[in-house]
């Protein structure tokens, strides 16, 4: 019979918050800068969402302009228009590029940090 301490426990509680740091509609921003090929359906199964949210998810992203789509054969290509202002309540002139710069790095490999 196995046994849990108090400490395990709140060790393991401290491992995985019970809020989402970046929205959907932010982590799905990060993969298509990650590749402007993904599918929906790839968007959906990273996310843990239904392909339907998605589609609502990045048709949001389109039309306020931080994302644009073109279709490329039967795919849809995605570009991200690092330009487009965040709209961050004190710091109104940080971007989408800046942010991404933070939050993906160029060029490394999975699990590496640069240095």
């Amino acid at each position: 019979m196995s046994t849990t301490t108090s400490t395990e426990r709140t060790e393991t509680a401290q491992d995985v918050p019970d809020f989402a740091f970046l929205t959907n509609h932010g982590k799905t921003l990060l993969l298509i800068a990650h590749d402007q090929r993904i599918r929906m359906r790839d968007i959906a199964g990273l996310l843990h969402i239904t392909e339907r949210a998605t589609q609502r998810i990045v048709a949001d992203l389109a039309r306020a302009g931080y994302i644009e789509r073109e279709r490329d054969g039967r795919r849809n290509l995605y570009s991200v228009r690092t330009d487009t202002p965040l709209g961050l309540p004190i710091q109104r002139d940080i971007d989408i590029g800046s942010l991404l710069a933070i939050l993906v790095a160029e060029d490394e490999p999975a699990g590496k940090t640069p240095t």
